[in-house]
């Protein structure tokens, strides 16, 4: 089932535990997807937030309405993907870090040069690569368009490592910013994740 518009417009951290376990799902040349297994939340008043020092033309679409995909640039080279969440003008998001792969592996492993599964999508910006997720996607929908969320049961009798778990919180990766706020969540126990 694709998640709906009210899914997302919750409070952030509660949408960010919530996601674990979802599947991130790119349909597109052939359907892609992954189990969320990793996230980071980024919050109003956040300095690590993109939208920390107000709108741009950059980050506006952090800014609402939520349930829409958030997808910026880093090093000019990789994409990384948000989901927006919480209420419209909030700038609040949470930060797909990492996927644990469910279909479409084999595509997944020829746009990455690699066979091995574990390390396919367990980083931000090889998620991305994996599932061909572009700039071209910035702002679409997350419900009605070709990149979706979908619940944890759209694979009847299939799940992720890690579930049912305990869900792991701790502090976000790779920030200078904030690098002290527990707002990083992942399964426990998912050999996935981007680390430990």
């Amino acid at each position: 089932m694709i998640l709906s518009p009210a899914f997302y417009e919750r409070d952030t951290v509660t949408v960010a535990k919530d996601l674990l376990g979802c599947l991130l799902v790119h349909r597109e040349e052939a359907t892609t997807m992954g189990w969320i297994v990793e996230v980071e939340a980024y919050l109003r008043g956040d300095p690590a937030a993109h939208s920390y020092r107000g709108e741009t033309k950059r980050n506006s679409v952090m800014f609402g309405p939520a349930g829409h995909a958030y997808i910026y640039l880093i090093y000019g080279l990789h994409t990384c993907v948000n989901v927006v969440t919480g209420p419209e003008g909030g700038g609040e998001a949470v930060l797909i870090r990492a996927l644990e792969p469910a279909i479409g592996i084999d595509l997944m492993q020829r746009r990455r040069g690699m066979s091995d599964r574990v390390s396919l999508a367990s980083g931000p910006g090889k998620l991305t690569q994996a599932l061909g997720i572009t700039m071209d996607l910035n702002g679409t929908s997350l419900y009605d368009g070709p990149l979706q969320v979908r619940s944890s049961d759209s694979l009847p009798g299939r799940r992720p490592e890690g579930m049912p778990g305990e869900i792991v919180q701790t502090t976000r990766i790779g920030i200078t910013k904030a690098a002290d706020l527990p707002l990083r969540f992942y399964l426990k126990g998912s050999r996935y994740v981007s680390r430990r």
